[in-house]
């Protein structure tokens, strides 16, 4: 198979306010906190409680179903608060940092004799597992799973999503021990996606197939490269893996000390001068937001991209697993006779729109308006245009409404993710919710046949 990808469908979004690639270190946070909505399906155990002491790096709770995947502080200090729901079940779990940071130290592994097996064990302890994640089920991998191959995305094509190239840049030690271990654990390949080969700090690892991949977005979409290098079938798993949680794996399993630390980008037209900023795992958005100021005082601050973010304030904590934050103008005015004038400032997918289509360069300040309202889905074959995937989205979501497991199955229902349906719903007439469905759909196949 050629290891040259291009990919026609899909739709590239061109937003204002792209990260300038420069650096700063954000403002230490008083407190930092672990949301377990970040680690969908896991039901989790405290292993300390309310008002101890604990060192970054520690392990503050488990997984009921696996005790042995552990889950860590990223910061020493005071663990202040455990945030509970309905059932007295864990939302959040919030930490006090201290000034001076202590870590929890393990012993570095020796990665030349180490085999899959005590590398497994060690991840797993560690609080480095849960960045690995698998299909089918987009969920954290199941250790007890043998994957056929291992995938990451080594570029971005979503809107305003942070540069992997820059945040990999001078890391290449510790993505080469992470790609070592995770070789380790698969009897197949592992395989990275980037957009140049010549350019990409990938270039120089070893130990991996590397592809070069072409087209608009989702191209950068880790699903999108498993449909077209090795699709995932009933009975197989591949694990996933994203580039700057390499850093993360790499770190410990070359030094044996837990660092939390992650460069994210802050994007989007709302803010005055985007830009990169270093900070951990769970630190108030506010301690980096704030600094490169914003243009308006009503805007929607978005953990992720726009495209598959969650909605949060500045009060919230950046998330597990997300490397940008966006902030866009809040879309919650009406717009009189909006269907029935000339529009010059929007994008879409069709020539509905005056202009939008003759100047795809073109760089648009959206904001979060939806232009229309929630109806029944209406049959336009616009969702197979940017949907490179070899599966019938539109049958596919209807399954899943109608919990018919037996459909999902036949059209490819273990091989996705919610995010492989983000640019169908933003394209969406009907104003559906394409990626709750198919999260709602994982969560039922998890139950029943998983």
């Amino acid at each position: 198979m050629s290891k040259d990808i291009r990919i026609k469908k899909g739709m590239n979004i061109n937003l204002v306010g792209v990260a300038e690639q420069i650096t700063s270190k954000a403002a230490l946070s008083n407190v930092y906190a672990l949301n377990l909505e970040d680690f969908h399906g896991i039901t989790p155990k405290m292993l300390v409680k309310e008002g101890a002491e604990v060192k970054a790096g520690e392990p503050i709770f488990y997984n009921k179903n696996n005790e042995d995947m552990r889950f860590v502080s990223p910061v020493s200090g005071e663990l202040v608060e455990i945030v509970r729901g309905a059932r007295r079940r864990i939302l959040t779990v919030k930490i006090l940092a201290d000034k001076e940071q202590s870590y929890e130290s393990t012993n570095p592994i020796d990665l030349s004799s180490a085999d899959g097996e005590s590398i497994r064990s060690l991840l797993l302890k560690s609080g480095c597992w849960p960045f690995i994640k698998q299909r089918p089920y987009d969920i954290i991998a199941n250790p007890d799973a043998t994957p056929k191959s291992i995938f990451i995305s080594g570029c971005t094509t979503a809107p305003l999503a942070a540069d992997v190239d820059y945040i990999l840049k001078g890391r290449e030690e510790e993505v080469q021990a992470a790609i070592d271990a995770l070789g380790k654990m698969t009897p197949g390949a592992v395989h990275v996606s980037v957009k140049d080969t010549s350019s990409s700090p990938f270039k120089s690892i070893n130990g991996i197939t590397l592809h070069k991949i072409s087209g608009p977005h989702p191209a950068g979409l880790v699903g999108t490269q498993i449909n077209k290098i090795d699709p995932v079938n009933k009975g197989e798993v591949v694990w996933t893996v994203a580039p700057q949680d390499l850093i993360i794996m790499g770190e410990f399993l070359l030094t044996g000390k837990f660092n939390a630390e992650r460069t994210i980008a802050l994007a989007g037209s709302s803010i005055k001068a985007p830009k990169y900023y270093i900070t951990k795992i769970g630190a108030e958005v506010s301690t980096f937001v704030y600094a490169s100021g914003v243009n308006e005082d009503k805007f929607r601050l978005i953990n992720g991209d726009v495209l598959t973010g969650s909605k949060t304030t500045p009060e919230g904590y950046l998330g597990f697993y997300n490397n940008t934050v966006t902030a866009i103008p809040e879309g919650d005015d009406y717009e009189f006779f909006g269907w029935n004038k000339p529009v010059f400032n929007k994008i879409s997918s069709t020539r509905a729109l005056t202009f939008s289509w003759m100047n795809k360069n073109k760089k648009y300040d959206l904001d979060t308006n939806t232009n229309g309202e929630h109806r029944a889905f209406v049959v336009t074959g616009k969702y197979e245009e940017v949907f490179p995937l070899d599966i019938y989205p539109l049958q596919l979501l209807k399954a899943c409404m109608v919990k018919d497991l037996d459909e999902m199955e036949q059209l490819g229902m273990y091989e996705v993710a919610p995010e492989d349906f983000s640019l169908t719903e933003f394209i969406c007439i009907s104003k559906q919710p394409h990626q709750q469905i198919i999260r709602e759909g994982l969560d039922l196949m998890y139950q029943e046949i998983g």
